[in-house]
């Protein structure tokens, strides 16, 4: 006669406890991709999972920010650019924008020409070259991939710097700089040719730039700023090339602003650039020298943040009502570059700055910003006055300034990162 037995209450509990517990280390182990993360400069080193939910997310927001295009273009580098209707850019979804047209664009600041000397030569964008320019009524807009935003810690945060404590002398969060800076009075715009180089990033996470900030605020954060210049950011393109790029923030880069068009603010005009697409040709080693010319000014009629590149070209701008301070002028400007040092195998990054070799080695050899100048009250192009120089880690990444009659106020800077001096 077959015998029946009772379980054991006690058993069955300590079996259910494990198996939770052991459901709880898996959920603990297993790679996650954050959605609310505010570190882009120290993103997901394991994407190896990617739930359905996140990847429905990021095809909502590439179908948001990727607008109808009349055309698109394929880059020989690989990127694709839409040529987009202008009234159908992403700036026009701010709910103060609704239903506008650009602005008429501005005067120009006095004393303002396009050339250029006769040592150097202007880059420009490798797009272009396959012959097909967009439309006029359109702009050419890099197209954002699910790539790029999965690289990113968040949808929230793709196309942002990271949010960092801001220093008035610039150095903070991991981010080091080289740069002139002139404050102390009122500043209506800047301008400056910026040698344009590769230098090599050795982490996804960080990223090389040199740019010219235009600065308001208190260094808190209200902290306003309007960025333009070029940068390697593998984190943000996926590649190594270097790229125009733009930037603002009115909060001291928490919640406000974005690079680019990747966000309601900048609103293009030309139909000839394509903000974040790859600049060429490039500067080498004891060879030919490339610079792009780049200015930012304050229209005296109606208060909007201009940008000029290379010979004249206006790119758009940046409205008035976008900022707090700078909606008057600026109190600081800034030239230079900056590198993001996450450390992220234990001591110093041996990403580069500029051209990767320190300013004591000119030209041809170190990289440069040459006539550097700033808008006045009468909207007028002047040299800058007692300005300064700053580099945070000058084993690292140094500057040099100078001034001759050719490029008038101008510096050298830059360096290798990680050497003997800088470990």
């Amino acid at each position: 006669m077959a015998s029946s037995s009772t379980p054991n209450p006690t058993i069955s509990h300590f079996v259910l406890s494990l198996f939770v517990l052991l459901l709880v280390a898996y959920m603990l182990v297993t790679p996650a991709f954050s959605e609310g993360g505010d570190g882009v400069d120290a993103g997901p080193r394991n994407q190896s999972f990617r739930p359905v939910d996140r990847l429905r997310s990021v095809r909502a927001y590439l179908r948001k920010i990727n607008k109808p295009a009349v055309k698109t273009i394929q880059s020989a580098d690989g990127d694709v650019i839409d040529c987009v209707p202008v009234h159908l850019q992403p700036a026009f979804d701010h709910p103060q924008l609704k239903g506008q047209m650009p602005a008429v664009p501005p005067e120009r600041p006095k004393a303002w020409n396009s050339s250029v000397d006769s040592i150097t030569e202007s880059s420009f964008q490798l797009w272009p070259e396959s012959g097909e320019p967009c439309p006029e009524g359109t702009i050419p807009i890099r197209r954002t991939t699910e790539d790029d935003v999965l690289r990113a810690s968040s949808i929230r945060r793709f196309g942002r710097k990271s949010v960092r404590s801001v220093r008035r002398d610039s150095t903070g969060g991991g981010h080091e700089h080289a740069v002139v800076f002139v404050n102390g009075d009122q500043y209506y715009g800047a301008k400056a040719s910026i040698n344009v180089w590769t230098p090599t990033v050795t982490d996804e996470y960080e990223f090389s730039l040199s740019q010219i900030w235009l600065i308001s605020g208190s260094f808190g954060n209200d902290l306003n700023t309007i960025e333009a210049g070029w940068q390697v950011s593998p984190a943000l393109y996926g590649d190594d090339k270097p790229r125009f790029f733009t930037y603002w923030t009115t909060d001291a880069y928490q919640a406000t602003g974005c690079y680019n068009l990747l966000c309601s603010g900048f609103i293009q005009t030309n139909n000839k650039i394509a903000i974040g697409a790859a600049i060429s040709p490039m500067s080498s080693y004891d060879g030919r020298q490339y610079d792009i010319s780049v200015m930012v000014w304050k229209d005296p009629k109606h208060g909007h943040w201009w940008l000029e590149f290379g010979p004249g070209l206006l790119v758009g701008y940046w409205p008035e009502f976008l900022f707090s301070h700078l909606r008057t002028h600026a109190d600081m400007i800034q030239f230079g570059g900056e590198i993001v040092n996450s450390e992220s195998m234990g001591y110093h990054t041996s990403t580069q700055m500029g051209s990767g070799h320190f300013p004591d080695e000119g030209f041809k050899k170190a990289a440069y910003f040459r006539n550097l100048q700033a808008v006045d009250w009468d909207n007028s192009l002047i040299p800058l006055t007692y300005f300064q120089v700053l580099a945070d880690h000058p084993a690292c990444y140094n500057i040099r300034k100078g001034r001759n009659n050719v490029w008038g106020d101008y510096f050298y800077y830059g360096g290798p990162g990680r050497n003997v001096r800088c470990p």
